[in-house]
């Protein structure tokens, strides 16, 4: 004890003459220690922050982004109408410049050539593009309001009511989607309205399966129980509560079913279901491309580009979005 006592008051004696002044402080004080450096967020702002960071995603959109920006604005900036066709200059090569004289255009360039009537395949590349999202978009909606409704309904009551309207979605979900169609155009105009009904009356399925699980999961929370115990109503507390909290997922699901509503569009009118003349979608034009194919393949390039570089790009944001919403990911 003597030797730590004499150690102790020789280190006094050294150290005594330096001042304090002449040291600096590094790092966190105390005060600032206790703080967080980390910015108040909610679970949407910190999920935009996470998505910023996705390159892939950011680059998706970005995709997408002209992708609706050509298709809305493409058309109107033409020279050429997409129905006009000019006899004397069919099946043209790519950046051939419209030599009819007289003719609407004349003198301007064809950017991806003409197809076996003369028709500017750009114009109309960008003008199918319009119908094939403006299908894709408003089915989507679609399915997201009906399968909202219908999922939040079912999961909140649950019992009886739950299994009988499940069971009805699995008699729906059992008609194969393309009788459904043919169906429709036995009573219905072939075109695009006929497509939007016939895919939304199957698509929203799978969206109500998953707000059901969700709402499911949700509605034993203390949230809901404090809704109750002041006297919500059933519908205020899904449409208030509980489809909020969902939001997020039904986010990701609806950028997820839009590529598949561009798929089915496709399809259809590949086969001859779908929008019929004189307006044109990326399937229409596929579907004639596909007749020229080893003496033109340029004229089935292009709309097959445009429908897989779509669907590619809200795939891949899909997924971006779904990481960026998923708490688990959350630093």
């Amino acid at each position: 004890m003597e030797m730590e006592k004499n150690i102790n008051q020789t280190a006094e004696q050294e150290f005594s003459h330096i001042d304090a002044s002449e040291f600096e402080h590094i790092g966190a004080s105390a005060s600032e220690g206790e703080e967080t450096n980390r910015p108040s967020l909610t679970s949407f702002q910190d999920a935009i922050r996470r998505l910023k960071k996705n390159r892939i995603a950011m680059a998706c959109l970005v995709v997408l982004l002209i992708m609706v920006l050509m298709s809305v604005f493409a058309p109107m900036i033409s020279p050429f109408d997409f129905r006009e066709q000019h006899y004397t200059h069919t099946n043209a090569p790519m950046f051939s410049v419209c030599n009819e004289a007289g003719a609407r255009g004349c003198g301007h360039i064809h950017l991806f050539g003409t197809d076996t009537l003369g028709r500017d395949i750009f114009t109309r590349a960008w003008m199918g593009g319009r119908v094939s999202l403006t299908i894709a978009v408003v089915s989507a909606i679609v399915d997201l309001v009906l399968g909202a409704v219908y999922g939040g309904i079912s999961g909140y009551f649950g019992g009886t009511a739950d299994i009988i309207m499940m069971r009805i979605l699995e008699i729906i979900n059992g008609i194969p989607y393309l009788i459904i169609v043919i169906l429709l155009m036995m009573i219905l105009k072939p075109g695009m309205i006929t497509i939007i009904v016939a895919y939304s009356l199957v698509g929203w399925i799978p969206m109500a399966r998953l707000v059901r699980g969700q709402v499911v999961a949700l509605k034993e929370q203390e949230f809901i129980t404090a809704a109750k115990a002041l006297g919500a109503s059933p519908s205020r507390i899904i449409a208030k509560h509980l489809i909020p909290n969902t939001l997020s997922v039904m986010i990701v699901r609806v950028t997820l079913a839009i590529p598949a509503a561009i798929f089915s569009e496709a399809y259809l009118s590949y086969v001859g279901l779908g929008v019929q003349l004189p307006m044109c979608s990326w399937g229409s034009l596929a579907q004639l491309g596909i007749e020229n194919f080893r003496v033109y393949p340029y004229q089935l390039m292009i709309p097959a580009i445009c429908i897989s570089l779509t669907m590619l790009a809200f795939n891949l944001f899909g997924d971006g979005l779904r990481d960026a919403f998923d708490p688990k990911l959350r630093r």
